[in-house]
């Protein structure tokens, strides 16, 4: 469902904003990879050992896939919590720069600071992608109630999905749930590609894809920070030399 007009009466309101940030999470295709997904991490919670509540719960209070399946499998492997929390906010490390870069275009010169806690919560990767895709039409002054409404939804999608999954597992063969879990990296490589439109993100993706397979043969532990920190800084660099060549 496209996003009304700024003129709208749907934004006339911070409670009419909230619920088109719902829709809009129910009308993406990334809601539908979500879903698969946290199919596989219901199962796996329940091949682990976990609770049906303690997975909900990890859902809402973690929320990222990646840090989701670290956690479970280190718990479930028999590590520490202290080393499963180290594990996990290593993970939430890469999600710093999606935060920085979406907080700017949910504020105005009144926003008050504890506005922005639930959003920043809220900013995963797929979070990350539908702000930059609808943020630019929703009114500057609607646009954190839109993107509560936006996370309120992907998490409500992703809780459904979670007991679906914990109530399959006993039926849901490994090999489906491994692939249903490829499923999110796959989604977001394509929806990066899609989003390019400068030479430099051109250059930072296919860079990245591929320096990690040479990365991977050094068998570092950290493949996908290289890999990538690499790409981005050249790319930043193509970026800059392009700049100077225009003025």
């Amino acid at each position: 469902m496209p996003i009304p007009p700024s003129t709208s009466p749907h934004w006339r309101s911070a409670g009419r904003a909230f619920l088109r940030g719902l829709i809009a999470a129910g009308t993406t295709v990334l809601t539908l990879v979500l879903f698969a997904t946290f199919i596989g991490i219901g199962a796996l919670a329940h091949d682990s050992q976990f609770s049906l509540g303690w997975v909900l719960l990890s859902t809402v209070l973690v929320w990222a896939g990646p840090a989701q399946i670290i956690l479970i499998s280190s718990l479930g492997s028999g590590a520490t919590p202290v080393q499963a929390a180290i594990a996990v906010t290593v993970s939430a490390i890469r999600l710093f720069p999606m935060v920085v870069s979406v907080l700017p275009m949910l504020k105005t010169p009144t926003t008050k600071l504890r506005q922005l806690v639930l959003p920043a919560h809220f900013i995963a990767v797929t979070m990350w992608v539908e702000c930059f895709r609808l943020l630019p039409q929703v009114p500057r002054e609607r646009r954190i109630a839109f993107a509560n409404g936006l996370g309120t939804g992907l998490i409500a999608v992703c809780l459904i999905a979670n007991v679906i999954g914990y109530l399959l597992a006993a039926n849901l063969p490994r090999s489906f749930g491994a692939a249903i879990l490829l499923l999110t990296p796959l989604a977001f490589l394509l929806s990066t590609a899609r989003n390019c439109r400068e030479l430099s993100d051109v250059v930072a993706l296919m860079l990245g894809l591929a320096l990690f397979p040479l990365v991977a043969l050094l068998h570092t532990g950290v493949d996908v920070l290289i890999s990538g920190v690499s790409a981005g800084t050249i790319a930043y660099g193509v970026h800059r030399l392009r700049r100077r060549r225009r003025a």
